[in-house]
């Protein structure tokens, strides 16, 4: 019969519980785990995609420029390029609710502008939260691989955004956006009401874009008032036509 100390006993229970700590460890590093979610990134844009706008009302020009970069090859920056949009933009849109000449282009003739110029279409959505309108912008991006406009500044301001991060594919689950990449054709102006604006390409939080990105004055405009607007690409469904 083997007979053990019990010094031995000790020594023999301290290697057998490091050699079992040593086990588990192991263990629990080979054992599977759920991977963390990693970011969905996506930007459409270049940084020679920039335009600046010519003159302090031609936003909606300078923007639509951009866009249209982004989306056809080759670069255009030039300002007949630039006047020519603007008047595109003007030519579609409506009056002015208070009878006066409108001295920059509106929403809905920028998103009519891209339409008839092959690069839509576009359409007007406003939302109640910006966490649901840069949502439905990202989705818009992801699903037609096309820019989506910001009206800014409470209406009176246009920037594009080329890009995004979210937590997750936006057209798949419950993905959210914490992150969006602009272009404001202003820059490198500084607003005294507003601040400074992005560097083209910038990546801001959606704290950092609400500071400029707020609802549209509901006082000022009748349509969208109240609520942040963008001009969203989209897919034309063909089999609507067969229901006409």
């Amino acid at each position: 019969m083997l007979t053990v100390r019990p010094q031995a006993r000790s020594a023999i229970a301290r290697r057998l519980g490091g050699l079992l700590g040593t086990a588990a460890l192991f263990l629990a590093l080979a054992a599977p785990t759920a991977a963390s979610p990693k970011p969905f990134v996506l930007d459409l844009g270049r940084r020679a995609d920039f335009v600046a706008q010519t003159n302090n009302v031609q936003c909606v020009g300078a923007s639509m420029q951009m866009m249209l970069n982004m989306v056809r090859p080759g670069t255009d920056r030039t300002a007949k390029t630039q006047l020519r949009l603007q008047q595109i933009a003007r030519a579609w849109s409506p009056e002015r609710p208070d009878g006066r000449e409108r001295k920059g282009a509106s929403v809905v003739g920028w998103a009519a502008g891209l339409t008839v110029l092959g690069a839509g279409p576009y359409e007007v959505a406003g939302y109640p939260t910006i966490e649901d309108a840069t949502l439905a912008a990202a989705r818009a991006i992801r699903a037609t691989g096309r820019p989506v406009g910001l009206l800014v500044w409470r209406g009176r301001h246009a920037w594009v955004m080329s890009g995004f991060t979210a937590t997750g594919d936006p057209l798949i689950g419950a993905a959210r956006v914490t992150s969006v990449m602009v272009e404001d054709p202003l820059y490198p102006a500084v607003s005294r009401a507003w601040g400074a604006s992005p560097a083209p390409g910038s990546s801001l939080s959606l704290g950092e874009l609400g500071r400029q990105f707020v609802p549209r004055t509901s006082s000022w405009w009748g349509t969208f008032g109240g609520e942040y607007v963008i001009v969203r690409p989209y897919e034309f469904d063909p089999r609507v036509l067969r229901l006409l």
